[in-house]
């Protein structure tokens, strides 16, 4: 299998925390070319921050964090502190990054890097709002063919929404950005709510990363005990999702994952379903499929992927 070479963009997030630190513990299967910080889960200051924490302390200061867009392309910035904690990273203390914060703004990163290397060679890896994406392919669109893919977490279809009841987060805080991106021609793979939500830290899987008893190890199932409370509470389930890392196992064990490719339309403009993603599952619509959009997923699999990666760390 040819690594891939990804740029992860995230907006971390405990959950985007363990997705990085599964690629960083993957070299055989993942070369990380860059990390680009966008404003969701919290504001950019912080995701920009907290991406450089979990490079730290991963052992990995030598990977480039870049600062890109700090809100959404038409609407005011909605956060999620209600979930991942005032910081973003709640539950582990991690100690300030001595890493530099790269001067290059995250959208020319990504703009130079696909012109830079090889057509078809770079993967984008969305885990947050698609804001950095959208502006990067409007700004650059001679860009978009020279993708390998794009996987990203986002969207719901049979799980409907988890911000309002019809749109899942990272969509909903920019619906016109992820309408550009899912417009673009580019091949999309998605993990939706319909897959992550089956990703459950229960107390067994939990338990098991504690008991690496290393900094990762324990730092993870500090993050998992702290945003899980939301997750239990809202909907009585046995642990909280790992959303974002499913971004990063489908990298390494796509046999882990299985869905549809089939169209998929971003609402954006009626206020009662905003940021919905209109995934036509069922091949109604006579819509042409733009996404590889996935439906379940083998957690126990998951799991085992996962504690045996964050042990290399």
């Amino acid at each position: 299998m040819t690594k891939h070479r990804i740029i992860i963009d995230t907006d971390p997030g405990q959950d985007d925390a363990v997705a990085i630190l599964l690629a960083l513990a993957s070299p055989e299967e993942i070369e990380v070319l860059g990390i680009t910080a966008v404003a969701g889960n919290v504001p950019l200051e912080l995701t920009a921050l907290n991406a450089r924490k979990v490079c730290e302390l991963a052992g990995r200061p030598d990977v480039p964090v870049y600062a890109g867009c700090d809100r959404p392309l038409g609407r005011d910035l909605v956060t999620a502190e209600h979930v991942h904690g005032k910081t973003g990273l709640d539950g582990p203390v991690l100690p300030d990054p001595q890493m530099p914060l790269q001067p290059q703004h995250g959208v020319d990163f990504i703009i130079d890097t696909l012109r830079r290397e090889p057509a078809g060679s770079v993967t984008l890896c969305p885990l947050g709002p698609l804001t950095n994406i959208a502006m990067a392919f409007e700004k650059a669109p001679d860009i978009v063919t020279r993708l390998r893919e794009i996987v990203l977490m986002g969207g719901a279809y049979f799980e409907v929404g988890n911000i309002t009841p019809t749109a899942e987060f990272n969509i909903y805080v920019d619906p016109q950005a992820a309408r550009i991106v899912f417009r673009s021609g580019v091949q999309i793979t998605v993990m939706p709510l319909d897959v992550t939500h089956k990703a459950l830290v229960t107390k067994p899987r939990n338990d098991a990363f504690r008991d690496l008893n290393t900094p990762v190890g324990v730092a993870v199932a500090q993050m998992t005990d702290f945003f899980e409370r939301f997750d239990k509470e809202k909907y009585g389930s046995l642990g909280a999702p790992l959303h974002d890392p499913c971004v990063t196992a489908y990298l390494v064990k796509p046999e882990l994952f299985s869905g549809r490719h089939i169209n998929v339309e971003i609402e954006t403009t009626s206020e009662l379903t905003m940021g919905m993603t209109v995934a036509d599952w069922w091949r109604v619509s006579g819509r042409e499929p733009n996404a590889l959009f996935m439906g379940d997923i083998d957690a126990d699999g998951f799991f085992a992927l996962l504690t045996e990666r964050l042990a290399r760390l």
